[in-house]
């Protein structure tokens, strides 16, 4: 049996001004969504946003979905310190997807 995995990611722009937090059930193909600007006017699209900093897995999308509603609901500065501790070099993390 093959288990499904989601994730609840934040991606942000080269500056790193701007964060958004998203969940898929395909987390490469959705970065390579944002970094191609396929939905041309998505917020991530308008705010040049592709840069995959931090993501999370799990195998329950209604955790997955509250993760991501959780990490949303805090504050700029929380998020911050979870890229921070997670990924302290904020860099791109897409080439290292499988």
């Amino acid at each position: 049996m093959e288990f499904k995995t989601y994730h609840t990611y934040i991606i942000t722009n080269k500056n790193h001004t701007v964060l958004y937090t998203g969940v898929t059930s395909a987390l490469r193909k959705r970065i390579w969504e944002h970094k191609t600007k396929m939905y041309a006017n998505s917020f991530s699209a308008r705010y040049n946003i592709s840069e995959l900093v931090y993501y999370e897995a799990f195998f329950d999308i209604v955790e997955a979905i509250a993760r991501e509603k959780q990490i949303k609901g805090g504050s700029r500065a929380k998020k911050i310190a979870m890229i921070n501790k997670f990924n302290p070099e904020w860099t791109d993390l897409y080439e290292d997807l499988d």
